[in-house]
């Protein structure tokens, strides 16, 4: 009977002690700090007072190219990097449902058999373990951080593979449009300028020019023939990438046929900046960076506290008789139930350590997600600046072009009036495929000055609700 009642006593202790554990835990929680974004401005100094709402999810189809749409598609549709992306968070999201199982009871079953020192016989033991381990101390909370935030960066890192991937796939496709476009103008250059070394050369014949002459025209012809080696360099280089950014081997023989450059239509853009919050994956991924930060602390300073589990066991054990000794014992059911307490009491100061290097992680997180907005906020208005100068430059070399092109035709007047001879005529030609040159750099500029105002706003066709999003990432939109 007195054993009966020490038992007793040692097993109230004990509850008692689990009872004071979940009210001291009950007086601990996971302080998630409240985000800075007090450095945003409240208006872009550099946007247009005529824009208007950026359209994040189709921007490119300002540039009214069917065949770019359908790029856009087919990249988000079989890139390599997005679909990466999602299964890395199809992963996260799998692990985040599942982080709150290890607070929540569970039920093994377990077999074992020893034999004796004599090997005469051996014991054959079964049964079933039940524990519950009781997050106390803000542990259950902080692992669940823990869980979140890697879902979150998962989710911030699938979004800048799809805002990266859009971006580049028509970067390219403007580069290669535009390198088909300098192509076809220098080509038609050089063929003028062998037009010029022939009528040179009959001059020549006549006694009306000399061999300087001749020898200087031929000089520009050859050197019209070797500058038609940078743009075909860089059709190729480009559909090359277009390829890869597209999941191919290999570029689209129809890449490769002459089409016209795009041209973009609108492009003012008034937004504001706060919006940067929800749409620059940057910024999301220092936000998930501060949460986990905030849950990692959190298990740091539920260290520093005891564990408590709550426990049963129900044990069947009985006798078998070695070789040659037929028979078994008895079977002999053992119950037990009762807290499991670990408290820490002495480590060097180890676990104190780690709760203060997690309070200086969660500073710098803080840190890295002051930077990461005013990086944002920085990369807008260095694209709104880029876009205003690219759009006056692309203003000023249509104004030139139209010019030499009214040129050209007095030029042509004049030849037919006899006014003037062909030379005169070529030179005005020539003169309108310079400025033609200067039109489509222009242009591409004004275009990759757009691409980029659109990617450091984080624009790409991503789904509000994150079951959307998974959807749109692994090609199966509803």
């Amino acid at each position: 009977m007195l054993g009966s009642a020490n038992h007793c006593r040692l097993t109230a202790r004990a509850w008692a002690a689990a009872a004071l554990g979940l009210a001291l835990g009950a007086c601990v929680s996971v302080q998630v700090p409240k985000l800075p974004n007090g450095d945003l401005p409240a208006h872009w100094r550099n946007a247009s007072a005529l824009g208007e709402q950026p359209d994040l999810t189709g921007w490119w189809q300002h540039f009214g190219d069917p065949r770019l749409n359908a790029l856009v598609g087919m990249a988000l549709a079989d890139n390599p990097d997005v679909a990466q992306a999602v299964w890395n968070l199809r992963a996260a999201r799998a692990l985040e449902d599942a982080a709150g199982a290890g607070i929540k009871p569970s039920l093994a079953f377990r077999t074992d058999e020893q034999s004796n020192a004599a090997n005469t016989a051996s014991y054959f033991q079964a049964g079933f373990d039940a524990t519950w381990e009781i997050g106390l101390f803000g542990r259950a909370e902080a692992n669940g951080h823990i869980a979140k935030a890697n879902t979150g960066a998962a989710a911030a890192e699938l979004q800048s593979a799809r805002v990266s991937l859009v971006a580049e796939v028509v970067r390219e496709y403007l580069e290669l449009r535009a390198a088909q476009r300098e192509e076809a103008l220098l080509d038609a250059a050089a063929g003028k300028a062998r037009r010029r070394l022939a009528l040179i050369r009959g001059k020549e014949r006549l006694q009306l020019a000399t061999r300087i002459d001749v020898e200087q025209a031929a000089t520009e012809a050859e050197t019209a023939a070797t500058r038609l080696a940078d743009p075909r360099m860089a059709i190729a280089r480009s559909a090359q990438t277009l390829a890869l950014l597209l999941g191919k081997s290999e570029p689209d023989p129809a890449w490769f046929k002459p089409a016209s450059q795009p041209h973009l239509e609108g492009g003012n853009v008034v937004s504001l900046p706060a919006n940067l919050l929800r749409t620059r994956p940057e910024i999301r991924y220092a936000e998930a960076k501060v949460l986990k930060a905030a849950g990692e602390l959190g298990v740091a300073k539920a260290e520093l506290y005891p564990r408590l589990s709550l426990g049963g066991g129900l044990t069947f054990a009985t006798r078998v008789q070695g070789t040659g000794r037929p028979g078994t014992g008895a079977v002999n059911g053992i119950f037990g139930i009762g807290p499991f307490i670990d408290i820490p009491l002495f480590d060097w100061g180890q676990r104190r350590a780690q709760r203060d290097a997690r309070a200086d992680l969660l500073q710098a997180a803080l840190a890295g997600y002051h930077k990461a907005v005013l990086e944002g906020a920085a990369q807008v208005e260095t694209g709104l600046a880029n876009l205003h100068v690219t759009r006056e430059r692309l203003e000023h070399a249509d104004a030139a072009v139209t010019t030499s092109q009214r040129s050209l035709a007095l030029s042509g007047k004049l030849q037919a009036r006899g006014e003037s001879d062909q030379m005169d005529l070529i030179a005005a030609e020539l003169a309108l495929g310079q400025v033609e040159l200067a039109q489509a750099q222009a242009r591409l500029q004004h275009g990759l000055a757009f691409v980029a105002l659109y990617k450091a706003l984080g624009g790409a066709p991503l789904p509000h609700t994150d079951d959307a999003a998974a959807r749109a990432a692994t090609g199966h939109q509803g």
